[in-house]
């Protein structure tokens, strides 16, 4: 799978993100502090990742900073992103289950290494529903303006 990372900061967990993900097999194209010349900055970062989404180059990114806010803000705002902050694996799942989320969002303060494989491991492992009311749902997000 393709995933877009970014981050507004080079943090130790941001890099053992990038590194968990390419372990897994996955290929991983960087934004932010992640990659060399870009725009560090959360809103810049988050968007750049969010866009490869948007537009086919990557099948999910995961989108990093300090709280997660800023950064799901940002991607949030790219028509057909739906990203999530998750802070546990319950989260994760909950989001690639109930809103077919395609964007992971992770606060590099509150995440630890231990965490961030528990989260990982929910979302690589979630897919969406096929319930009427959860497809109804997500659905209507297109309609919102």
């Amino acid at each position: 799978m393709r995933i877009a990372v970014s981050s507004d900061m080079d943090e130790p967990v941001a890099r053992l993100l990038v590194d968990e993900l390419r372990g897994r097999g996955h290929t991983v194209l960087p934004h932010g502090a992640l990659r060399a010349g870009d725009r560090a900055d959360w809103a810049w970062s988050a968007e750049s990742a969010a866009r490869d989404v948007a537009e086919g180059r990557a099948d999910h990114a995961v989108v990093c900073c300090w709280t997660g806010t800023g950064a799901s803000i940002a991607a949030n705002k790219v028509p057909g992103v739906r990203a999530a902050l998750c802070v546990d694996a319950y989260s994760a799942d909950g989001a690639r289950t109930w809103n077919d989320a395609n964007t992971l969002v992770l606060s590099l303060r509150l995440t630890s290494g231990p965490l961030l494989r528990e989260i990982l491991d929910a979302w690589l492992a979630g897919g969406p529903s096929a319930e009427d009311d959860d497809r109804a749902n997500v659905a209507h997000l297109e309609e919102i303006r």
